[in-house]
């Protein structure tokens, strides 16, 4: 396994052509606006160094026997699937921000599931190439990017429809050596700290749609690919001298739009090619890990229920009970979240492969879950902050030889508490709630893995309302078959 600092020397060896602001950016790795993200990743290599977490970050792998990072693991046991949930609240508590290697652990995960299942149905050697790349990934510990949200053009339309094909990604030409793609992949977390980039269809498709069933996986520095980097709010306070205004300098995530200018890809790296029976399962798959997965914001909950209640305490107002309330319902909330990941990765069940899959429909009501109650913590912690975490002069004002003074005078709380350290708990508030943080705990709580509406379309396919009413009509007496 890698050191942490073995992971950062491995970015710097990457050729990436990377975009943002207008321009490319050539150092990524020591860009102030992407460190922080590149911080958050390198904790992943970095505690499972650590004797005190080894026992969560880590797995034994099933190929090789050896102990490998958790986020290259294939789960074995709904023991497995619990650890990565637990894995996920760890590191979102430590960091107070997306961590980023989830994606491409759900997309080994998933793979792990189709390919095999295609190979059943086809006789194909899809299970085959995968489990060599899969090697090579836990030897190497790389770090992989999940890449399955296509642009989508007019999305009335399907794939084969668009007027511009280049809106969902797709298979250009073919030769006896492999294949060219074309195409692009939007959202794309921690795009430009992953050393691969492991390519998914989006949506189910048909036949018309062939040219677009498409997966495989390539080095992320491959030539034809260019990432244009996102903004987050914010995002150029990490540009300023003093760190304060930031809330949070040390960890954060990035997204990019992920340009795929005719690319090439071996035919040793294609997992999927115009099986499109397979997109929609794969697609179902990966989105019902992906949705356990979001366990992170139960951790990042953690620290914002941590910094509400201190920032009562700076403002001398732990004590009404009012407060209290609010800070036991944040609680509450909070743990719901974690409950539903831990639910669906106990009722997880061993698919044909080996692989254990979670619960996809308590997956996906863990995920509805997730697009609500972290919006109703964070207006509970703006609450209680109160008007000051919006209002707060900055950190140069503070330092200002001319108005600093009275700053520090007037915005004072608890008299044993430094204006300081209270500017430094309303910053941390407001970086979760609304600055970049925000992007990873709150828009990403609504769109990660799928809207809310994808969600209820899952939970309304699997939840067997005809047993239900079965179950009903039996206690009540009804009996044959109703007309209606």
């Amino acid at each position: 396994m890698m050191t942490a600092k073995e992971y950062e020397a491995s970015l710097r060896k990457l050729k990436l052509k990377v975009y943002m602001f207008g321009k490319r950016i050539e150092n990524v790795v020591d860009d102030p606006i992407i460190r922080p993200s590149m911080n958050a990743v390198a904790l992943t290599y970095g505690l499972a160094q650590n004797s005190d977490y080894k026992h969560i970050m880590t797995a034994t792998s099933h190929l090789t026997g050896k102990t490998i990072n958790r986020f290259c693991h294939i789960h074995q046991s709904t023991e497995d699937l619990v650890k990565k949930t637990d894995m996920g609240r760890l590191m979102g508590s430590m960091t107070g921000a997306c961590f980023q290697r989830c994606v491409g652990m759900d997309a080994l995960n998933a793979l792990s599931i189709t390919t095999f299942d295609m190979d059943v149905q086809y006789g194909t050697e899809y299970n085959k190439r995968f489990l060599k790349y899969l090697e090579y990934v836990q030897e190497k510990d790389l770090t992989c990017d999940g890449a399955m949200t296509d642009p989508k053009g007019d999305r009335s339309l399907a794939p084969h429809q668009q007027p511009d094909r280049d809106m969902y990604l797709h298979v250009v030409r073919e030769d006896e050596n492999g294949i060219v793609v074309r195409g692009a992949k939007a959202h794309q977390t921690g795009a430009v700290n992953s050393h691969e980039i492991i390519v998914m269809p989006t949506v189910s498709m048909r036949e018309a749609d062939r040219d677009f069933a498409l997966s495989f996986a390539l080095p992320s520095d491959s030539e034809g690919i260019v990432y244009i980097m996102g903004r987050q709010s914010c995002d150029t306070r990490k540009l300023e001298k003093g760190r304060i205004d930031c809330g949070n300098s040390f960890f954060g995530g990035h997204e990019a739009l992920v340009v795929f200018d005719n690319v090439f890809v071996p035919w040793n790296r294609v997992f999927m090619y115009k099986e499109y029976e397979f997109a929609g399962r794969l697609v179902e798959q990966f989105a019902s890990y992906h949705r356990q997965s979001y366990a992170c914001k139960s951790g990042v909950g953690d620290v914002l229920i941590g910094a509400a209640q201190t920032i009562a305490e700076f403002n001398g107002v732990a004590k009404a009970s009012h407060i209290r309330d609010k800070i036991i319902e944040m609680t509450h909330l909070n743990e719901t979240l974690y409950a539903g990941s831990v639910a669906c990765a106990c009722k997880g069940e061993k698919q044909p492969c080996g692989t254990f899959l979670v619960h996809p429909l308590l997956a996906n009501v863990c995920k509805q879950n997730v697009t609500r109650l972290p919006f109703e913590i964070a207006r509970l912690a703006q609450d209680i902050a109160g008007g000051l975490m919006v209002t707060l002069p900055s950190d140069e004002d503070f330092n200002s030889p001319e108005v600093g003074a009275w700053l520090d005078k007037y915005f004072k709380g608890h008299a044993s508490v430094s204006t300081r350290d209270r500017r430094r708990i309303l910053r941390l508030i407001e970086n979760i709630c609304l600055g970049t943080a925000a992007v990873g705990y709150l828009t990403e709580s609504m769109h990660g893995a799928g809207s809310p509406q994808a969600q209820r379309i899952m939970i309304a396919r699997q939840s067997d309302i005809g047993k239900k009413q079965a179950l009903a009509k039996k206690l009540c007496g009804i009996t044959g078959k109703s007309k209606v």
